[in-house]
C-alpha cells in the first residue's frame, strides 16, 4: 500500500496540490491519479481520504489523504505546530485504511516532515490486543523514498516510546503488577550499556524511611517496588542529571475511601506517570541523547484491607514531615512525597514529576493539555516549547501560597493530604502538597489525569490509554541536552 498527502487548494476550482512524493507518483502513472481525484468531486478536506486500486503494480492500493493548508505552521492560539499535527493525523488515517484492507506493508509519503509522518503512522496503527484471539492485521509502515530517512527513524523512536507507555497503561493490573512493571522496563533497557536499572524491594524502601509510600503499599498483597533507572548519556557521568519521577500505582481502588465501581477498571492506568517517564528514558537511550537522566518510580497498589491506611491516620514521610491521611484516595501524593525527597540526593539540574494525580485536573483542562505546576520559569519555557513541536500540549497552573495554607492548616500533622476546602482547587492543593517536599529550585509537577486516556480527541491515537505526554518529555530532554552542548 501507499499513503500520499494532498494539500487543500487555496481556490475552490484549483487543481489538487500534491506533495513532491504525490507529484512523482502521478507522473509515474501518467497523470491518472490527478485525473481520478478530479473526477471524485470536491477537494479532499483535512484528514479525509480517497482510495484507488490498480494504479501501479508496486502499489495495488493507494490512499490519498487531505493535509489541510500547505503552509500551516505554529498556531499561536492553539499552542502547537498545526502543520505537524495535520501530517500526524492524515498519515494515521491513511495507514488505518491500509490496515482495514489487510495489506501487510505501507509506504508513507513524508509530506515535508518525515518525523511527524512516522509518528502519525506508528501511533495511529498501535492497538492493545495482546489478550485477544482475533487480532487486527499487523501493518509495517516504512518511508516512501529515501530523502528523509534519519528524520523518519527519529519519529519512529518517539512514537514507539509513547506506544510503550500506552502498552503499560492499557494492560490489566493482574498483568502489570509493581514487579512486572519494573521487569518490563528493565528488559527494554537491557541492551544499553550506559543504563543501570535497580529494582528496589520493600526492605530497601523501609531502610530509606519512606513511610508515606509504605503506608499506601501496606493495604495490598502485592509488595511495593521502588524502580530506579540511571541513564548516563552525558559526556561526563558526573554532570548533574535531569531527574524524572513518576507515580506508579498499578491499580487504585481508592483504598478505604473506595472509588465508585463505575470506571474503576481504568485505574489500572494510575501508573501513567511512571509509564510515561520510564518510556521517555527508554526513548532517550534509543536516541542516545547526550545528557544524564535518572528515573524514579515508586510502584504499588492502593487497596482496601485490614492493613490499609484509614482516614485520619498520620504517617511520616522521608523528610520527617508528618502527613494526615484524610482521604486514602489521595494516595499518589504520598508516594511522590517520598520519591521527591529521594530525588534531592542527585544534585539534579531539574526534577520533573508526572502523575495521574487529580480528577480536578481533568475537570479543569479535560484532555486538551497536561497541567504543569512549577517553581521555575526556565523549566516551564523548555516544557512549553517542547510541547508546541510534539502537539502534546502543556498549560501552566498556579502554585500560589493561597493553596499551601489549605494543606498546612492541619489539626493532627504538618500537612494534610487534601485541601481543607475539600474539592475547591483540587489540582492546585495537590501541587501545593508536593511543594512541601521540594527544595530544588527547578521543579515541575505534571498532572496528567486529564490526558490519561483518549476517546476521539487526538485523531492519531485510537480509543484507549494515551501514553501522553511521553513525546513532550523526550523533546524536553532533547532540548536540555542541546542546552548542555551550547
Amino acid at each position: 500500500g501507499l499513503v500520499l498527502g494532498v494539500y487543500s487548494s487555496e481556490k475552490d476550482d484549483g487543481a489538487a496540490q500534491f506533495t513532491s512524493a504525490g507529484d512523482a507518483f502521478d507522473r509515474l502513472v501518467s497523470g491518472k491519479l490527478r485525473a481520478l481525484l478530479s473526477l471524485c468531486g470536491p477537494h479532499l478536506k483535512k484528514g479525509k481520504t480517497r482510495v484507488f486500486h490498480g494504479l501501479h503494480q508496486d502499489f495495488p492500493s493507494v490512499v490519498v489523504v487531505g493535509l489541510g493548508k500547505k503552509n500551516a505552521g505554529v498556531n499561536e492560539q492553539e499552542n502547537w505546530n498545526e502543520g505537524k499535527e495535520n501530517i500526524r493525523t492524515a498519515v494515521a488515517v491513511g495507514c488505518r485504511q491500509i490496515q482495514d484492507l489487510e495489506i501487510p506493508c505501507v509506504e508513507v509519503d513524508p509530506c515535508g516532515d518525515a518525523q511527524a509522518a512516522a509518528e502519525g503512522a506508528v501511533l495511529g496503527l498501535h492497538e492493545y490486543n495482546e489478550l485477544k484471539q482475533k487480532k487486527k492485521s499487523v501493518v509495517t509502515p516504512q518511508l516512501h523514498g529515501s530523502a528523509e530517512s534519519e528524520a523518519w527513524q527519529k519519529g519512529v523512536i518517539y512514537a514507539e516510546g509513547q506506544n510503550l507507555a500506552r502498552y503499560l497503561m492499557e494492560a490489566p493490573a493482574n498483568y502489570i503488577t509493581p514487579l512486572k512493571f519494573a521487569e518490563h522496563i528493565e528488559q527494554k533497557l537491557r541492551s544499553f550499556s550506559n543504563v543501570k536499572v535497580h529494582i528496589r524491594p520493600e526492605s530497601w524502601i523501609t531502610t530509606q524511611e519512606m513511610g508515606a509510600f509504605l503506608s499506601v503499599a501496606k493495604g495490598s498483597a502485592e509488595p511495593p517496588i521502588f524502580l530506579e533507572i540511571h541513564y548516563s548519556g552525558g559526556a561526563n557521568t558526573n554532570d548533574s542529571p535531569l531527574v524524572f519521577v513518576g507515580k506508579g500505582v498499578t491499580f487504585d481502588s481508592g483504598g478505604i475511601s473506595l472509588k465508585p465501581s463505575s470506571g474503576m477498571d481504568a485505574m489500572r492506568a494510575d501508573m501513567g506517570g511512571a509509564a510515561t517517564v520510564c518510556s521517555a528514558i527508554v526513548t532517550a537511550a534509543a536516541l542516545n541523547l547526550p545528557l544524564n537522566i535518572i528515573g524514579l518510580a515508586p510502584l504499588c497498589e492502593n487497596m482496601p484491607s485490614g492493613k490499609a491506611n484509614k482516614p485520619g491516620d498520620v504517617v511520616r514521610a522521608k523528610n520527617g514531615k508528618t502527613i494526615q491521611v484524610d482521604n486514602t484516595d489521595a494516595e499518589g501524593r504520598l508516594l511522590l512525597a517520598d520519591a521527591l525527597c529521594y530525588a534531592h540526593n542527585f544534585n539534579a539540574r531539574a526534577i520533573v514529576n508526572a502523575a495521574t494525580l487529580t480528577g480536578a485536573m481533568d475537570v479543569a483542562l479535560g484532555s486538551a493539555a497536561t497541567g504543569v505546576f512549577t517553581n521555575s520559569s526556565w523549566l516551564w519555557t523548555h516544557l512549553y516549547k517542547a510541547s508546541i513541536l510534539t502537539g502534546d500540549r502543556v498549560w501552566r497552573m498556579p502554585l500560589f501560597e493561597h493553596y499551601t495554607k489549605q494543606v498546612t492548616d492541619c489539626p493532627l500533622a504538618d500537612v494534610s493530604n487534601i485541601g481543607k476546602y475539600s474539592r475547591a482547587g483540587g489540582a492546585c492543593t495537590a501541587a501545593a502538597f508536593l511543594k512541601e517536599f521540594v527544595t530544588a529550585s527547578h521543579w515541575a509537577h505534571l498532572d496528567i489525569a486529564g490526558v490519561m486516556s483518549n476517546k476521539d480527541e487526538v485523531p492519531y491515537l485510537r480509543k484507549g490509554m494515551a501514553g501522553r505526554p511521553t513525546r513532550t518529555l523526550v523533546e524536553f530532554a532533547a532540548r536540555l541536552s542541546q542546552d548542555s552542548h551550547n
